[in-house]
């Protein structure tokens, strides 16, 4: 897909975050724009802003946790544009964990699966049909985390385990079209290469009411990437970042070369997967890796 001119883009999570950079990159090549997302100040700010670009767009309400949710936005989609080209499953959280994971509340994980998980199943069976019986090219893109699908970092379990059980989903998806003979392309979107910028550290900001717990806040008492990098300094860490704007432009390059990874690395990280291969082949007892060092 060299051309997204007049294309249309379906991008779950988009009002904020790489989803937000997704949809003005794509809407700047000409895509029609259709966004869903449950945070409703962002969504409005999202309207404005693309309106603002001359941006064709949809913004609608859209929760992942339900397949109507999403059936509703892919009939809308269809009924505003005609047909649907692009998907990014990209909507996600962070339940902002911290410590021991037998002391997790339940809704934590509960929360962190409906949304980083299910999102993507949903998302996977509500659209999925459509490209293929469209049969014609699309791409089917899941934004997934290396923290969880390349290595594991200790300090966010919950997290980490979600995004390793997407990073299987989507790599079994584009076996199953690629053995369907689909003119669908699946993608494995890695936001980085370095701690991206964005709300994720926020994410309680669109905590279901059902699943909130007697004390609010991320136990682990980092509710921004400026908390993050404060935290770094204090372990003597200088914590780099990637603006969601570069995630964007990457997702792009790769999806005109059909590339199944959409990811860029630092060597320090490709080292640090490379010692994750060699000790699960020697058996050596793994040592927890740590962002930025």
């Amino acid at each position: 897909m060299q051309d997204f001119k007049d294309k249309v883009a379906v991008i779950t999570g988009g009002s904020s975050g790489v989803g937000r950079s997704l949809a003005f990159a794509l809407g700047a090549e000409g895509a029609n724009i259709v966004v869903g997302d449950v945070d409703q100040a962002a969504m409005a700010q999202l309207r404005s802003d693309l309106a603002a670009q001359q941006i064709e767009a949809l913004v609608e309400h859209c929760d992942v946790t339900s397949a109507d949710s999403l059936t509703a936005l892919a009939d809308a989609a269809e009924e505003a544009f005609g047909g649907i080209d692009l998907v990014f499953a990209n909507a996600g959280i962070s339940a902002g964990e911290s410590g021991a994971m037998w002391e997790y509340s339940p809704k934590d994980w509960q929360w962190c699966f409906n949304v980083n998980l299910w999102g993507v199943i949903n998302t996977i069976s509500v659209f999925m049909p459509r490209l293929v019986a469209a049969n014609r090219e699309a791409h089917f893109v899941v934004t997934g985390s290396g923290n969880g699908a390349l290595l594991v970092y200790p300090d966010q379990p919950i997290y980490t385990a979600s995004k390793a059980a997407v990073h299987a989903i989507t790599e079994n998806l584009h076996y199953q079209v690629v053995a369907a003979q689909s003119p669908v392309k699946v993608s494995a979107l890695f936001p980085g290469p370095h701690v991206v910028d964005t709300g994720l550290f926020n994410s309680g900001r669109v905590r279901p009411q059902e699943l909130k717990k007697a004390v609010e806040g991320n136990a682990s008492g980092i509710s921004s990437v400026a908390d993050m990098k404060k935290m770094a300094a204090e372990w003597g860490i200088e914590l780099q970042t990637t603006h969601p704007d570069e995630v964007a432009q990457m997702a792009l390059a790769g999806l005109r070369r059909d590339a199944f990874w959409l990811l860029e690395t630092t060597a320090e990280t490709e080292q640090k997967i490379r010692d994750r291969a060699q000790m699960i082949l020697d058996r050596t007892t793994p040592v927890a890796n740590m962002v930025g060092a």
